[in-house]
């Protein structure tokens, strides 16, 4: 009887331990992030794998890069025949195509981290355990057989951690496999402390990080989800001197100026979420910040506009490039220069003092810049240019700043008066080089009279490939409440009717941003297209490049732009938390 108990204890024993051997080998894998050390200095996941695999592998994208000159020029190589001979091979070794055996094994999503001291770990679920084995084996296998001719076989190797078999491929690179789990790391020491985490499922793990979890539920990860999430801890890298001096805004006044509520708001985050979203051709990234809120009552305050407050919507007129809607308080920007650049007080007493020329000794700071609201635009725009005076060779986008005055009665002669000795400064300098210079001419458009000047063509004989200059024909407007000046009289007068339609439609501000950028890139392209021929040739003087090779990086540059379509910035705060967030919708026809 006794011997009987025994026989069934040793049983179930040798049972026990099938089902616990069993059991690791099916292990039942956390989340990625709970294998991650709470160190990590960056964190991206992508989740929703789908979206961005069917994007990026669509027939539109693969026809797009195939068709292009640069994938051509490629192909010829024979480095790209090998390439393809050994993606076949791949092919075969796993009895799939390609594009089947990166969905499945991409399939689960992935997670990358960059560790202190440059370390970093990618890891990777798969769909396909099986073929997850096979591709290893045929890495591996390659892997050793480079290295024996090299005669450093023993260079490829393996070792156990924590029950878990690591592999290194010659250099201080290692992986390992468990289950449907790819870990790699550029060191053996990263992956060792990714598998000491996961040993420890109770330790601490990027996932438990406070910050992580706040950053990830501000970036909508949760609960709607998105395709990919980054994670950077701010606190670490603005140790880094070149943060520190890009977050620095006393070394130049004009990026202070356009970038001040960026720099604002990294300089007092402690870290920085970003969650990206794909729909059909749309990809959307939107980006927050963390720690502390934004300080309106400070010397950046000029960037931050009141809750009601905010950038005006962009300007819709024909043949749109660009469009830069901001709220920058200019007069609370200049009050505060001694607090905000200290160091270039001489370098802007020059300039006030040339401002001074311009205005006629007015105070710069109260009687100039105190006269001009926050809301300022820039656009940029296609020239349509006049069959009676021709057509420059270098053909250069129309572009205008438009600015709303707090007395237009007061202060529209002023900025005449300033325009029109900006236009004798010119003459001057042209007269002096023996150059053409400008006549100011008053047309009017609809009940608005403008101030244009314009260079003559009545000695041009070649009118299809007149000199650069004829892209210019400066104009000031001054209509209701906004100052127009533009670089092109066409455009000063697409903009009025613009503002016509603007006010008439009562558009108002969008509340708490205090930058809109809108570019359409398909546009740019079409832009650059007429300037082909003079493009390739400024290639080839600048890179010396061959006719050939400058073709191909011009067109690259052209189909490139074009098919990345309309993008669009929007920057500002909501409930003292600075947001940012960019929409990119591709033009794959």
């Amino acid at each position: 009887m006794r011997s009987k108990l025994s026989a069934a204890a040793v049983f179930g024993l040798v049972l026990w331990a099938l089902l616990a051997r069993a059991s690791v080998a099916a292990e039942t894998l956390p989340p990625r992030a709970q294998w991650i050390p709470q160190d990590a200095v960056i964190v991206m996941e992508v989740s929703e794998h789908k979206a961005l695999l069917d994007l990026a592998l669509s027939d539109k994208v693969k026809s797009l890069v195939t068709s292009s000159a640069p994938w051509k020029q490629q192909t010829s190589q024979p480095g790209f025949q090998q390439f393809q001979q050994v993606v076949r091979y791949v092919e075969a070794t796993l009895n799939t195509d390609w594009e089947t055996a990166l969905r499945k094994l991409l399939g689960g999503g992935m997670t990358a981290a960059t560790l202190p001291g440059g370390a970093s770990v990618l890891v990777v679920d798969a769909q396909d355990e099986k073929m997850l084995q096979k591709l290893n084996e045929f890495v591996v296998g390659v892997a050793k057989s480079e290295a024996a001719k090299r005669g450093r076989g023993e260079a490829v190797a393996s070792k156990e951690h924590r029950g878990v078999t690591v592999w290194t491929l010659g250099g201080q690179d290692a992986h390992a496999i468990i289950g449907t789990r790819l870990i790699l790391a550029n060191r053996q020491a990263a992956l060792d402390a990714v598998l000491d985490q996961r040993a420890n499922p109770q330790g601490k793990s990027i996932a438990t990080l406070p910050a992580y979890r706040e950053a990830a539920k501000a970036a909508g990860r949760a609960p709607s989800g998105c395709a990919a999430f980054m994670y950077v801890n701010l606190e670490v890298l603005k140790r880094l001197p070149q943060v520190q001096k890009a977050l620095d805004r006393g070394e130049n006044p004009m990026a202070a100026l356009l970038f001040g509520g960026i720099q604002d708001a990294l300089r007092g985050a402690n870290w920085l979420a970003m969650g990206l979203r794909v729909e059909g051709q749309t990809i959307s990234l939107a980006a927050v910040t963390g720690g502390k809120p934004v300080d309106s009552s400070g010397p950046a305050g000029f960037t931050w506009p009141a809750r009601d407050k905010g950038a005006m919507p962009d300007l819709a007129i024909p043949g749109r490039l660009a469009g830069i809607s901001l709220y920058r308080d200019l007069h609370a920007f200049y009050a505060a220069k001694d607090k905000l650049f200290p160091e270039r007080t001489s370098g802007l007493i020059f300039f006030e003092n040339m401002m001074g020329i311009f205005f006629s000794g007015r105070d710069f700071t109260e009687e100039v810049l105190g006269q001009l609201d926050p809301e300022i635009r820039f656009v940029v725009a296609q020239q349509q240019y006049d069959p009676a005076v021709g057509t420059p060779t270098l053909q250069i986008p129309a572009f205008a700043a438009i600015f709303r005055l707090k007395d237009p009665k007061k202060f529209a002669e002023v900025a005449e008066e300033a325009w029109q000795k900006a236009v004798g400064l010119v003459n001057i300098t042209s007269g002096q080089k023996a150059l053409p210079g400008l006549i100011i001419d008053r047309p009017t458009h609809g009940d608005t009279r403008l101030s244009v000047a314009h260079f003559s063509a009545a000695n041009e004989k070649d009118r299809k490939h007149l000199d650069v200059r004829y892209n210019f024909r400066p104009a000031l407007a001054q209509w209701g409440d906004y100052l127009i000046l533009s670089s092109a009289e066409g455009l000063t007068r697409d903009l009025i009717d613009a503002l016509k339609k603007e006010t008439a439609q009562s558009a108002k501000a969008l509340a708490q941003t205090h930058s809109l950028v809108d570019i359409d890139l398909s546009g740019i392209a079409s832009a650059l297209a007429a300037n082909r021929d003079a493009m390739i040739r400024q290639n080839m003087v600048d890179k010396g490049a061959s006719r050939q090779q400058a073709e191909t990086n011009i067109d690259l540059l052209i189909a490139g732009l074009k098919s990345l379509g309309q993008a669009t910035v929007e920057m500002g705060s909501r409930d003292g938390r600075p947001e940012a967030s960019v929409s990119l919708k591709l033009n794959l026809q």
